[in-house]
């Protein structure tokens, strides 16, 4: 796009109609940059976030020449004294910006999608087969309990209450070796509070291959947590029990708000919750006709919402779905 060019149509500019006629054309819904914005699904991934960020900065450049020499076309006009003119016939809306949520979601896809991994999506309605039964939760497992889940037709059909159900499904459909990440909103009856929504966003990634361990776990989780909060991030594992795993393990960082002091966004442990993981249990591979004899793997899921709280020091939850867009960072 030649700048120059719309930088003079601009500036020769002499009516506030010839201004908004130019204005529509560039920046308009149908618009010169909406256009090269649907371009962005066509460019290489590993340029898309740099041909984004192009078109925002030609994109503000181009709103800001045109909220000037509307300004002067406002002064050169003779009006009478007592006609007021303000600014605000002339001003733009402000330019929007990627949720916090979806800005370190499109982080860790870059990560993963780097690594080898491809990104997968799944139903957010979903079967008891696929949100428990294939996860080595049977009707009468206590842990069943722990998820509190919203049914739309008991006993068979949910809202999906982690993502592993996306997992469940991927093991049924492809054939190993794999590796695909896949982040979602999932849904639980729970309480509301700093910490805790009764909807929120996951993201879980699985790995099936050969001779899988705990090692190579613990490495591709270790690199997540550097690109997203540095070299310094003080992250612990401990032993923990999940049906679909074994053995399992609880991921937690250092608290973000207080750094081990105790507050109310880490309950006062000092530690927050990132996520679970392990190695998948034999029983899910049988399940989807997967031998455990030749093939291993990982699994991991984290709360994305946290993630977030921890990378830009959000400090509740219920700010992401609250709707006050002058609160929410723009990162």
């Amino acid at each position: 796009m030649n700048l120059k060019k719309y930088q003079t149509q601009i500036a020769s500019s002499n009516s506030s109609s010839e201004l908004e006629t130019l204005r529509i054309k560039l920046l308009g819904r149908k618009g010169l940059i909406n256009q090269l914005f649907s371009e962005i699904k066509n460019q290489q991934p590993d340029n898309r976030q740099q041909y984004g960020q192009k078109l925002n900065k030609l994109k503000s450049q181009l709103q800001n020449l045109i909220k000037k020499q509307a300004l002067k076309i406002a002064k050169q006009n003779k009006v009478p004294k007592e006609t007021k003119i303000t600014n605000s016939i002339f001003a733009l809306p402000k330019i929007g910006h990627l949720h916090p949520i979806t800005t370190t979601e499109n982080q860790i896809n870059s990560l993963f999608k780097k690594l080898g991994f491809s990104i997968y999506d799944g139903p957010e309605i979903e079967t008891d087969e696929f949100c428990f039964e294939r996860l080595n939760l049977p009707k009468d497992h206590p842990a069943r309990e722990l998820q509190d889940s919203i049914f739309i037709k008991e006993p068979e059909i949910l809202l999906r209450t982690q993502t592993s159900s996306v997992e469940a499904r991927l093991l049924s459909q492809e054939k190993p070796p794999f590796k695909v990440a896949f982040p979602g909103k999932v849904y639980r009856n729970e309480k509301v509070n700093k910490s805790n929504h009764f909807t929120f966003n996951q993201y879980q990634a699985v790995v099936v291959g050969k001779n899988m361990t705990l090692k190579n776990l613990f490495g591709t989780m270790d690199l997540m947590f550097k690109t997203l909060y540095g070299p310094n991030v003080t992250v612990r594992y401990r032993p923990k029990y999940y049906p679909e795993v074994e053995p399992g393990v609880g991921l937690d960082m250092q608290c973000f708000n207080c750094k081990e002091k105790g507050c109310a966004i880490c309950k006062g442990a000092g530690w927050v919750e990132m996520g679970g993981a392990g190695i998948i249990h034999p029983i899910v591979l049988q399940k989807a006709n997967i031998d455990p004899k030749k093939w291993s793997g990982f699994a991991f899921g984290m709360g994305l919402d946290r993630w977030t709280m921890a990378k830009y020091n959000i400090k509740d939850i219920r700010t992401f779905s609250g709707g006050n867009l002058a609160y929410l960072p723009n990162k």
